[in-house]
């Protein structure tokens, strides 16, 4: 490995993928900071990170984003990331996260109980997460609730509340009260995210034009904007590498 900014995400077994979107990790081992643009992505991430190679890992909870965010990650900085589909949190760590918008929570160090042994590399972090949450899969899971996110990741967050509700029956406000008491936001704000998420695959493939149901391409550029601070144009061009998000997209 050389000494510029390095990340990696792999998907988790079969098994785990109803709860857990992926695994991965990113270094900074130069001097200097690396400056990023966090953008929202629909996924609730569990965080351990050391700032120091002499420090512990410090371990937080991110809840969903609603806009960019710029951050800038430290030398030194190692991370390990389990990012979780919004159905894990109530079946897997078994919390809400309505308070947690836009924000993070921290978590006590022994969260899981991982040791250094467990942070040696990626492959080493992934088996130990992938054990821990095996141990944590639900016996069962409320239908409603599992058909709900299936159809909203397959339709990439463009079927409405209405004929979510009448596929799933479940009432539109019985949908919407779940989601804000669970994440903080209603079902068509966190839709709009996937839309968004969605986008940027086709950004990444070099399409600057709305693929999904948009209503003009005034309105595809104002929602690109909107999570991702940039037009689309500016966005594809990912100046210094500093949307993490659309790199790893472009590596697929």
């Amino acid at each position: 490995m050389n000494n510029e900014f390095y990340y990696q995400f792999i998907k988790p077994d079969p098994s785990l993928a109803s709860f857990v979107e992926n695994i991965g990790m990113f270094h900074n081992p130069s001097d200097t900071a690396k400056e990023v643009v966090v953008m929202p992505d629909g996924r609730v991430d569990l965080f351990f990170m050391r700032f120091g190679p002499d420090d512990p890992f410090s371990v937080f909870l991110i809840g969903l984003e609603t806009a960019p965010e710029q951050r800038a990650i430290l030398p030194g900085t190692i991370a390990f990331v389990v990012s979780f589909r919004p159905i894990a949190v109530e079946y897997i760590l078994k919390t809400s996260i309505a308070d947690l918008l836009n924000t993070a929570r921290i978590l006590p160090d022994d969260f899981w109980n991982l040791t250094t042994d467990d942070f040696k590399d990626l492959n080493t972090f992934t088996k130990k997460i992938s054990q821990i949450v095996t141990k944590l899969l639900p016996e069962t899971v409320d239908e409603r609730k599992r058909k709900l996110f299936d159809l909203i990741y397959s339709s990439n967050g463009e079927m409405s509340v209405k004929d979510l509700s009448e596929q799933i029956g479940w009432s539109s406000r019985q949908i919407n009260r779940y989601f804000n008491q669970q994440f903080g936001l209603s079902l068509k704000a966190y839709s709009t995210i996937l839309r968004f998420r969605a986008s940027l695959e086709h950004i990444a493939d070099g399409k600057l034009f709305p693929e999904l149901n948009f209503t003009d391409q005034t309105h595809f550029i104002k929602e690109i904007k909107k999570f991702s601070g940039v037009p689309p144009k500016e966005l594809s061009k990912n100046k210094n590498d500093r949307f993490i998000l659309l790199s790893v997209l472009k590596q697929k």
